[in-house]
C-alpha cells in the first residue's frame, strides 16, 4: 500500500515510542535494585529475577503478536497488548515481595512484547529498502534516548518517592502509546487467510535453519549489552561503592554511547552498503570487549570507557542488522519480526542470568562475553551469505 510522507513522520515517530518499551521498562528501576536488596532482605539473584522474568515472558509473547497481527492486523492486536501493559505496571506498582513484583514484572514483559513486535513489523508495512534501513536508524537514535534518559530519571525519583512511583510513570507512558497507536491508520489490515495457514508459514520460517541461525548470531553478538543491564548496578553501586545517583550517571553515559553510535550507523548508510557496517562494528565490539578485559581493575572509568566504545560499537550494527533479517523475507513480516525480537531477548534473558551468578570478577565476565560473541558473528555471519529466503 502506498503511505503518504506526513503518515511515514507521525508512524516513525510512534514507532520509536514503541519500540522504546523494553529499555523503558528495565533500565527506569535499575537504579532501585540495590534498595529492593536490603529492603525486602533477599539476594541478587533473587531480585534478578525480576528482569529475567519481564524478558522470559516478553521473549515468549514475541511469538504469538506477530502470527496474531499477520491474521488480525497491526492495531487491535498492538492495543491489546499496551493495555496488558498498562494493567501489570499497576500490579508490579502495588507489590509488597519479590515474589509479587516479579509477578508483576512477568505480565509487564507480555504487554511489552507487543510494542516491541510490532513496531518493527510496521517498519516494513510502512518503508521500503534503503528507506526501511533509514527509518530504523532515526528510530533507533530516538529510542537510544530511552536507555540513557530512564536511569537518570529512575534515580531522582528515588529521591522523593518509592520505587512504585517507576512503575506509575511506566503506566501513564504506556496509555500516552495507546492514544498514539488509536490515531494510526491500519498499515496491514486483516486478511482472508485463517490462523491455521499463518501459523503453516510461521512454522516453514521457524524451520528455516539458515534464517534462525542469522537471527541467533545476531542476538549472540548483543550479549554484552544485555550483561551489563543486567549486572551494572551491582558492579558500580555494589563493588565500586558509588550511590544510586551517581550509578545512573554510568549507565546514561554508556547508553548515550549507544545513541552516538546509531547516528554515526545513519551517517555511515550514506556512504557503504549496511552489511559492511555490521561486520565493522562487531569487530569494534571485539576490540573494545579485549580493553575491557585489560581495565577490568581500574576502577569505575576503567569500566565505563571500554564499554562505552563498545556500546558505540553496538549501536553501529543494530539498525542494518534488523533490517538484514527482515529482507529475508518476502510476506508475514510480523511473524519474521516476532522470531527475530524473540531471538534477541531470549538471548538477553540469558545474558542477564548469566551475569547475575556468583562470578568473581563481573567486569572480567562480560568482557570474555564480547570477545566470544563478536569472534563467532564475525566467523560465521559472512559464511551464510545474503541471498533474500522466501
Amino acid at each position: 500500500m502506498t503511505i503518504p510522507a506526513p503518515l511515514k513522520i507521525r508512524a516513525l515517530l510512534i514507532l520509536a515510542l514503541l519500540a522504546a518499551f523494553p529499555p523503558l521498562s528495565t533500565d527506569m528501576y535499575l537504579p532501585a535494585l540495590p534498595t529492593m536488596v536490603e529492603a525486602w532482605q533477599t539476594t541478587e539473584a533473587i531480585i534478578n529475577l525480576t528482569l529475567v522474568g519481564f524478558f522470559i515472558s516478553f521473549s515468549l509473547a514475541l511469538l504469538f503478536y506477530g502470527p496474531l497481527s499477520d491474521r488480525y492486523g497491526r492495531k487491535p492486536v498492538l492495543l491489546g497488548g499496551i493495555s496488558l501493559y498498562v494493567l501489570s505496571c499497576l500490579v508490579c506498582a502495588q507489590a509488597q515481595s519479590p515474589t509479587a513484583l516479579i509477578v508483576g514484572r512477568i505480565l509487564q514483559g507480555m504487554g511489552a512484547a507487543s510494542a516491541a513486535t510490532l513496531s518493527l513489523a510496521m517498519t516494513k508495512d510502512y518503508f521500503v529498502g534503503a528507506e526501511r534501513e533509514r527509518a530504523l536508524a532515526h528510530m533507533a537514535v530516538i529510542v537510544s534516548l530511552a536507555p540513557m534518559l530512564a536511569p537518570v530519571l529512575g534515580g531522582i525519583m528515588l529521591t522523593f518517592a518509592d520505587w512504585s512511583a517507576i512503575f506509575l510513570a511506566q503506566m501513564v507512558l504506556g496509555v500516552v502509546a495507546i492514544c498514539g497507536v488509536w490515531r494510526l491508520k491500519e498499515p496491514a489490515p486483516a486478511t482472508t487467510r485463517t490462523l491455521a495457514q499463518v501459523m503453516g508459514g510461521y512454522l516453514r520460517l521457524m524451520c528455516n535453519l539458515r534464517f534462525m541461525t542469522q537471527c541467533t548470531l545476531i542476538a549472540l553478538g548483543m550479549t554484552p549489552l544485555f550483561c551489563f543491564i543486567g549486572g551494572s548496578s551491582f558492579i558500580f553501586v555494589t563493588y565500586f561503592g558509588l550511590s544510586e545517583q551517581e550509578y545512573s550517571y554510568f549507565f546514561a553515559f554508556n547508553s548515550a554511547a549507544l545513541m552516538l553510535g546509531f547516528w554515526i550507523c545513519g551517517r555511515l548508510l550514506r556512504r557503504m552498503p549496511g552489511f559492511r557496517i555490521i561486520l565493522f562494528g562487531y569487530a569494534g565490539i571485539l576490540v573494545s570487549s579485549a580493553v575491557l578485559a585489560l581495565c577490568s581493575g581500574l576502577g569505575p572509568w576503567g569500566m565505563a570507557g571500554p564499554m562505552a566504545c563498545l556500546t558505540l560499537s553496538l549501536g553501529m550494527t543494530r539498525p542494518p542488522s534488523s533490517n538484514f533479517l527482515l529482507e529475508q523475507v518476502k510476506q508475514d513480516a510480523g511473524s519474521a519480526a516476532s522470531l527475530i525480537m524473540f531471538t534477541y531477548f531470549v538471548g538477553g534473558a540469558t545474558a542477564m542470568w548469566f551475569i547475575a551468578l556468583p562470578w568473581d570478577n563481573k567486569i572480567l565476565t562480560l568482557a570474555l562475553v564480547g570477545v566470544v560473541t563478536s569472534a563467532l558473528v564475525l566467523v560465521l555471519l559472512p559464511r551464510l551469505g545474503r541471498a533474500p529466503q522466501e
